[in-house]
């Protein structure tokens, strides 16, 4: 029971963090572009003939999976708004249906927002809906705080819930049938085996591995769920957003941290057996690599599922540009051996980012001999 409890916190703290940082994402580091700009380029492209309009399309397209937002789009016009909450001196809620009615731009207590078409955040307007740029393309309209339910943090929210089902069947299912697994359980039972016995114990150790698994179970089978809801048609780029790889970095880095036992701060400032003068140089490079440590995971997730997510979309959209009998179908048949090999990406993502958690906490909690 305790260990449920575990898990459920664990998987509702990463839902609480990615909430509030999935909105800043990526808002200086791409160059955006208002909607009349992009529409201008698109029309002026079509005097150049129909194949570079199509180029832009596909960027568009790929630009827009990758992109979270605030409505869930499922096929064609199948889909539903999710709620905006936004607080500016008060709290303002209300669907993100209404930024489509009129003019784009909602009213709520006398204030007036609008959705950027470059980057999909919202900001402060006038009664126009007007979103201003300065010179390289960055708005300049103030953001009220966002606390929406957008399409990433809903799918992290599905996630949750199905992880919190799953596991609570499974723990039912060994109680019921005298430890033995029965169901889904037999599938699911091998895979917390192996994260058990050849990542957590080789990695941290017999004694100290059990205060772990909870969480290394749960990141586990979450990066792993949210990498396949990704390979699906409806647009889902969770680990695809440095947000949540951020978030996900920053808690194993906490763990770490707090659960550490004095001998690995010892061996970072202090080190036994090294001449004092070199402990002075080598404890803040030390230092250092404690910090490098949870960057590399966050860029290693992010870096891996987003470009498998535009190569993948890049060879689909070549069936629409060559539309020849033999481009095309080279094109799909090289997207479904890719859509195969991400498969096996998403499992082996989650399984070293599991990995290195469960080393992380290994050098953490590591006793040395002091002799």
């Amino acid at each position: 029971m305790l260990n449920k409890i575990y898990i459920f916190i664990a998987v509702i703290a990463l839902f609480s963090v990615s909430n509030t940082f999935a909105q800043e994402h990526n808002e200086h580091v791409v160059k955006t572009i208002s909607h009349d700009e992009n529409k201008k380029h698109i029309d002026e492209s079509t005097h150049h003939g129909e194949k570079l309009n199509l180029k832009d399309q596909i960027k568009a397209d790929i630009k827009h999976h990758l992109q979270d937002s605030h409505d869930f789009h499922i096929w064609k016009n199948i889909g539903f708004p999710l709620p905006v909450i936004l607080w500016d001196e008060g709290l303002h809620v209300f669907l993100s249906s209404k930024f489509h009615e009129g003019n784009g731009v909602v009213e709520s207590n006398g204030k007036y927002y609008a959705i950027s078409h470059g980057n999909g955040h919202i900001y402060k307007t006038d009664a126009s809906g007007e979103i201003e740029h300065n010179e390289k393309g960055y708005e300049t309209n103030d953001k009220p705080l966002d606390l929406s339910i957008t399409k990433t943090v809903f799918m992290i929210m599905i996630t949750a819930l199905l992880m919190f089902l799953l596991f609570t069947s499974l723990a039912k299912s060994y109680t019921k049938n005298g430890g033995i697994a029965k169901g889904f359980g037999r599938l699911m039972e091998p895979i917390i085996l192996y994260i058990r016995d050849d990542i957590a114990i080789p990695n941290i150790g017999q004694k100290e591995y059990k205060k772990y698994m909870p969480y290394l179970l749960t990141v586990f089978f979450f990066v792993w769920f949210v990498n396949l809801f990704g390979l699906t048609p409806l647009g889902i780029n969770i680990t695809g957003n440095i947000a949540i790889t951020f978030t996900l970095a920053i808690i194993t880095y906490l763990i770490t941290t707090f659960t550490a036992k004095k001998d690995y701060w010892k061996h970072i400032f202090w080190m036994p057996g090294v001449p004092t003068p070199m402990k002075f140089v080598l404890a803040p490079i030390e230092l250092l690599g404690t910090l490098i440590k949870p960057f590399s995971l966050m860029i290693r997730l992010y870096a891996n599922m987003k470009a498998g997510h535009v190569v993948l979309m890049s060879i689909i959209g070549l069936m629409f540009v060559f539309k020849s009998w033999i481009g095309s179908p080279l094109s799909f048949g090289l997207a479904f051996a890719l859509s195969l090999l991400e498969l096996l990406v998403a499992a082996l993502q989650a399984y070293i980012f599991t990995m290195l958690s469960a080393l992380y906490f290994g050098a953490a909690s590591e006793e040395h001999e002091h002799h």
